[in-house]
């Protein structure tokens, strides 16, 4: 279980050397569950590597990094990425509401 979130973590980490990454297999809140496929997902990943490139060309390196997994079981991919500048501002934003 939880076979292609390793591998897609692995690929991140080896990719963008994320200062934070989370990767939450969202499956089961699709009627998948209970056939034990891993196919939804949902990635947060901050990295240095990310500055200098807007969401779009970021989104596309993510896409391409993992675009074996997104050619298998893998239908579904919700991407969240910040450089580490841009997610202290966010931290801050949002722990003062």
């Amino acid at each position: 279980m939880n076979i292609i979130r390793g591998k897609i973590e692995e690929k991140l980490r080896a990719a963008f050397s994320p200062t934070y990454i989370d990767i939450q297999d969202e499956s089961a809140h699709h009627n998948h569950s209970s056939m034990n496929i891993e196919s939804h997902f949902k990635v947060f990943v901050v990295s240095e590597k990310f500055n200098n490139h807007n969401l779009l060309t970021r989104h596309r390196a993510i896409y391409n990094v993992l675009k074996q997994e997104l050619s298998g079981d893998v239908h579904a991919l919700s991407i969240t990425s910040y450089t580490p500048q841009e997610w202290a501002v966010e931290k801050m934003r949002t722990s003062s509401k």
